[in-house]
């Protein structure tokens, strides 16, 4: 690297009991470079940002700054030397206006008889718009976060780390929950602090992205560093092959699937928000996608057809079953659903990968009517073992494991309550491509199966390779579903913002 390194890591290594999360790991980044740390998930890619953001003290390795040492003791600590985070979900205060939450933390004070107690709001107001107007962007600093865009959430988190004065940025999966315009627009502004000297440091899942943003790629693979190089000067396949350590051919699986009676049926089912309009038919043995762009209405329908939302009129058939259901019927009924929010709705956080596994179908684990934890245990070794799911035990907290793992256990739930309709909703977000493809095995093996399977997704990819039929919602309307083979990224996109 002919650039003088501003941040540079050698030999770091984490431990956590006898678990080794980081092996030996080196790292740099120039001023006016963007790097691309790539890794699966567990790779150590998060272990590593936590270790340069004060997060984590390493028990081993050295660190420096711009050619001094390095060894923050908190985040605080991080921030002050000039390294922020800015985390996949978002950690501004919902309720606080855009100009405190830059300053959250860092008020700015004035002398009042020599002492510095009073805010200094005028100076904290011009600091805050010359930082927004440094991104290219004005956003009315009175504006509650809670009104703003996910996008424009994340413009905030960036204006207040460039407050502060700090040079180097780290951006986890900063375009997992945004729209391709905001992937745009992100990038531009990456560019323009890559020109002013700033240091980036981007995570993330999305290859092609890294490809179109990057200068250079460092890999991660079992908490150590397998590779990297410049962008352009090595291939998808070979990046890829570095993460998992193979080669990873056909990503999406390609069987054949043969369809049966229609097991979920909408006609005209309008909803209480967004959703406007919406029909199909969902055969058993069928993939059916639903692509749309952020509030398009794409996930109100999912959530309407599983009982999560209200309608205002149309029918939901299922089976033998007509009308509206509670989502405690709607499991009664054979269907079954992945939630885009993990964390939030989807998986029971503080409780066991046991735990979560037989939640919605407790009874698949009673001996003679009395609840059997051993026979919990025994449930959900055997689907650990059938998903590759890398855990400890079956009984570690599920929020320990990394975005890919938590996904396996959630699919694996619907799969052990015997569904016979699966709604997916963006059930690879945020995960590793290894991860992606063991889903997508998954799924085709369901349809194979004679399962029906709805994927809700925004990445037009997984949804062309893995669907038989695809349908786009737009401004919440639902088009007809047409064959994969009638569409391409292209004509989908143009259908999504007409």
């Amino acid at each position: 690297m002919s650039k003088a390194q501003r941040l540079k890591l050698e030999n770091i290594k984490v431990r956590f009991g006898g678990t080794v999360a980081l092996d030996g790991v080196d790292f740099a980044v120039a001023p006016g470079e963007i790097v691309a740390l790539i890794g699966e998930n567990g790779a150590g890619k998060s272990t590593l940002m936590k270790v340069l953001s004060g997060a984590i003290i390493p028990n081993d390795g050295s660190m420096t700054l711009d050619g001094k040492p390095f060894a923050p003791s908190n985040p605080e600590e991080a921030r002050h030397r000039g390294i922020a985070m800015i985390y996949q979900e978002l950690s501004l205060p919902s309720t606080l206006t855009v100009q405190d939450n830059i300053f959250l933390g860092m008020e700015l004070s004035k002398s009042f008889f020599g002492i510095n107690w009073i805010l200094d709001r005028a100076k904290m107001r011009s600091t805050a718009e010359t930082a927004l107007k440094e991104l290219g962007h004005e956003i009315p600093l009175n504006t509650l976060v809670r009104d703003l865009s996910i996008s424009d959430q994340q413009l905030v988190e960036i204006a207040r780390a460039r407050a502060v004065g700090c040079e180097v940025l780290i951006l986890d999966e900063p375009t997992s929950s945004i729209t391709r315009q905001d992937v745009q627009r992100l990038f531009t502004l990456m560019r323009n602090l890559k020109a002013q000297g700033h240091s980036i440091i981007y995570i993330s899942h999305f290859l092609e992205e890294i490809e179109e943003i990057a200068d250079r790629f460092v890999v991660l693979r079992d908490g150590k560093t397998v590779g990297g190089g410049k962008m352009g000067e090595t291939t998808h396949d070979e990046i890829v092959a570095l993460m998992v350590g193979r080669q990873l051919t056909d990503l999406y699986p390609k069987s054949k699937h043969e369809f049966g009676e229609t097991l979920l049926e909408l006609n005209s089912l309008v909803g209480e928000a967004r959703l406007r309009s919406a029909s199909f038919q969902l055969r058993r043995g069928e993939v059916l996608g639903i692509f749309g762009l952020v509030g398009s209405g794409r996930t109100e329908l999912i959530r309407s057809i599983f009982g999560l939302d209200s309608i205002k009129s149309g029918e939901i058939k299922i089976g033998t079953y007509s009308g509206y259901a509670t989502p405690t019927q709607r499991w009664s009924q054979g269907v079954g659903i992945v939630s885009e929010d993990r964390k939030g709705e989807g998986l029971a956080i503080t409780r066991t990968i046991a735990e979560n596994l037989v939640l919605s179908y407790p009874q698949s684990c009673e001996t003679s009517g009395v609840f059997s934890p051993s026979r919990m245990l025994a449930t959900a070794n055997t689907w650990v073992e059938k998903l590759s799911v890398k855990c400890r035990t079956s009984e570690q907290k599920i929020g320990k494991l990394s975005g890919g793992n938590q996904q396996k256990i959630a699919l694996a739930r619907l799969l052990h309550h015997r569904v016979d309709v699966l709604l997916l909703d963006e059930p690879t977000r945020g995960i590793d491509v290894g991860s992606k493809k063991q889903i997508y095995e998954q799924i085709d093996s369901l349809a194979c199966s004679g399962k029906a399977v709805l994927i809700v997704s925004s990445y037009l990819p997984e949804l062309l390779g893995t669907c038989d039929r695809i349908a786009v919602m737009n401004r919440g309307k639902l088009s007809e579903p047409k064959s994969v083979e009638e569409l391409s990224e292209h004509s989908v996109m143009m259908e999504a913002i007409a």
